[in-house]
């Protein structure tokens, strides 16, 4: 076991993990010190912390050690709290010294004092919050607002990047100079905020350590300094604003409270007395641009909802929660959409349904709205949800607003981002199935929108495309089944005119690109490079407008005809799972596979390793006794493609012939391909998976 004094070295090592040891270590030590020791670490911790000389690892160890002894219980706590006003000596010194470093020049120093101060509400009580009220909420406000440059650009000069992310004035200098016509905007967006982020977190730390005594200090001053906070132009600020709400909104939550009346609530829980205005910012930071921020809010809103005793109180909130909880379910940042579903399950308790279906006026409207929105994955997110409505939504409710979804939809149909289209058109194909009759005017504008998808350049699309079309099929009788068949008739048929040279990125610069944007060759028109979107690399592209992004139409390359080809394969796989149109789909096949005869082309492999991975689907749509008949028509290709050098080519061709085997039997694919073929026999029985009688 380590000594205290061994054990205040390691919290005052300059190695982070050794301060972590140290910490650890006096934890397990104290337990076993008696009293005069305990006196005796106080005064060594008090030493550390009154020496202004010494460096910053003494202070935060003196921190950290204090912090320690307090959380363990080994300070004396007197009843009447005299302790602040002097009754225990190391009390009131230490809470002295950690609001006197709340103003330290070393961010992890600041930190360590707010989380002291956490510590001494818990173990005090919320008068220590009295005792340094003024002057954090003075330090917030003071550092709410930056005033000009002039004074940061200075110590930019000498920033280190853990200060910039902390929240110290320095920014970076290289930063100035890169973006020096919009330095203002850039500060604003992305750079540190003096104390502002550590006081913050101190009084989230204050908070949380006060607990429910908190509830008689929350006034209009606090409040309206955190609101200020959510609603500040930068990010930093306004994530830790969303933490320290999440902490606040707890104080009101009481073991007991289910039975309370609203009238009871009102007057005991002041975060409800201000619940509407909680609900409105909480509301922001759901819908925020940055991930982050829209992280933080979520675990607001979850704290919030929570402190509420019951449901038909939350219920007043949800016209605002609702809508943006249920759509950052499919938000493409993970750790969002990931904790929304969690939050979800646990605020719904499996009604969820039921609540959609209740506030689906204001649903619509926020998904709506969220299509409109500059950041691509806030649209993709409101396309999936779109769609979500109408395939698990009670039809009666949904109909009065399918108009004006599958408008919307057609908007996004055209977005500058293919995640974006993807999802609008997969939307359109649920809405198609479960509303044909007011689907049916649209058909003539989804028609070629549906088209342009099946043969875009990217494979996911295109495959997205298939589903949604194969709904039409689906939703439709036959005057529409001809439409579909006669362009995947001219899908096949067109690939013989698929130029030999072809490159997957035609017209596309192949210098580096800036934040991994492509950039399409072009002249060199100044316009072009003078007041453009920004892109940024923190997060979802927060500045990306609907006209702006790495696969707009600016840089969008014309499709090919075997793009269109490899469309109508997905498509033909598809439609063999539908009953009504088995024949048609069958007549269909041998046009399939003489497209694959069309190989002087770079993208032959990637076209073979399609026909390879669809062909078992085709194979069960079609059934056993029908697709016997077309089996031989695509060995050549198969084998073909199991002798690649590409991998992923050899491997679907792999896989293909494993998952026919187990389909059709082993025995009759061997067969088959013996008599075909007995040269394919030998490479055949190599394939690993495929069983042998």
């Amino acid at each position: 076991m380590a000594t205290y004094t061994e054990c205040l070295t390691k919290l005052c090592s300059k190695a982070k993990l050794d301060r972590d040891r140290g910490f650890n270590d006096l934890q397990s030590l104290i337990h076993q010190c008696s009293e005069e020791q305990i006196s005796e670490i106080q005064n060594e911790l008090q030493k550390l912390l009154e020496n202004e000389e010494g460096s910053w690892e003494n202070r935060h160890g003196g921190l950290s050690g204090a912090r320690c002894l307090f959380e363990e219980g080994k300070v004396e706590i007197e009843e009447d709290n005299t302790c602040i006003d002097g009754g225990n000596p190391f009390a009131f010194i230490v809470i002295g010294i950690a609001m006197h470093l709340l103003d330290d020049e070393e961010f992890r120093v600041r930190i360590a004092a707010g989380e002291l101060l956490g510590v001494l509400c818990k173990a005090i009580g919320a008068e220590v919050y009295d005792r340094c009220k003024n002057q954090m909420l003075d330090g917030i406000r003071s550092n709410l607002e930056r005033h000009g440059l002039d004074e940061d650009s200075t110590e930019c000069q000498n920033a280190e990047p853990e200060s910039i992310m902390y929240g110290s004035p320095a920014t970076s200098s290289r930063l100035i100079e890169k973006r020096s016509l919009n330095t203002s905007q850039i500060l604003h967006d992305t750079a540190g905020w003096r104390n502002l982020e550590t006081y913050m977190k101190g009084l989230q730390s204050v908070i949380l350590g006060c607990g429910n005594n908190f509830n008689a200090y929350v006034d209009q001053e606090l409040l309206d300094l955190i609101f200020e906070a959510l609603s500040h132009t930068n990010r930093f600020v306004r994530e830790t604003g969303y933490y320290v709400c999440s902490a606040l909104v707890t104080c009101g939550a009481k073991d007991g409270s289910e039975s309370y009346s609203e009238t009871m609530l009102t007057e005991e829980n002041s975060i409800y007395r201000h619940g509407n205005t909680f609900a409105e910012y909480l509301g922001k930071g759901l819908a925020d641009n940055w991930s982050q921020v829209r992280m933080a809010g979520s675990v607001a809103t979850r704290q919030f909802l929570n402190s509420l005793p019951s449901d038909g109180i939350r219920q007043k909130f949800y016209p605002i929660l609702i809508p943006r909880m249920c759509l950052n379910r499919y938000y493409v940042a993970e750790g969002v959409r990931i904790y929304s579903q969690e939050t979800w399950k646990k605020i719904t308790k499996g009604e969820g349904k039921l609540l959609v279906e209740n506030y689906i006026d204001d649903v619509v409207n926020y998904y709506v709205e969220s299509t409109d929105s500059d950041n691509h994955a806030v649209r993709e997110a409101a396309c999936a949800c779109i769609s979500e409505l109408g395939s698990k939504i009670d039809s009666t409710v949904v109909r009065p607003h399918v108009t004006r979804l599958l408008e919307t939809l057609l908007i996004c149909f055209n977005d500058d981002s293919w995640p974006v289209r993807d999802a609008a058109c997969i939307a359109c194909g649920h809405f198609v199935l479960c509303f044909p009759e007011e689907s049916k005017s649209s058909l003539p504008a989804l028609y070629p929108l549906f088209f342009n998808n099946l043969q875009d350049n990217i494979p996911s699309v295109r495959q997205g495309a298939a589903v949604a079309i194969s709904n039409i099929v689906k939703a439709y009788e036959i005057a529409e089944h001809e439409v579909v068949f006669s362009k995947i008739k001219e899908g096949f048929e067109k690939i013989k005119d698929q130029k030999a040279t072809s490159e997957k990125y035609a017209a596309i610069d192949k210098t580096p690109a800036t934040y991994g944007v492509v950039k399409q060759l072009r002249d060199n028109d100044m316009d072009l490079h003078t007041n453009q979107t920004m892109y940024s690399c923190g997060s979802l592209a927060p500045k990306m407008g609907r006209g702006g992004g790495c696969m707009d139409h600016q840089f969008r390359k014309p499709s090919e005809p075997w793009e269109l080809a490899d469309g109508c394969v997905h498509l033909m796989a598809e439609l063999s799972h539908i009953p009504s149109v088995t024949g048609p789909v069958g007549k269909l096949i041998p046009a399939m596979a003489n497209a694959c005869s069309t190989k002087d082309y770079t993208h032959y492999h990637n076209f073979l390793e399609t026909i390879c991975k669809q062909l078992p689907n085709l194979a069960k749509g079609l059934g056993k006794r029908p697709f016997k008949m077309y089996l031989e028509l695509f060995l050549d290709y198969i084998f073909e493609a199991l002798d690649s050098e590409i991998a992923l080519t050899s491997a679907a061709a792999s896989q293909c012939l494993i998952e026919l085997c187990d389909y059709l039997g082993p025995g009759i694919v061997r067969g088959r391909v013996e008599q075909y073929n007995n040269m394919y026999i030998k490479r055949f029985d190599a394939i690993p998976g495929i069983p042998h009688s």
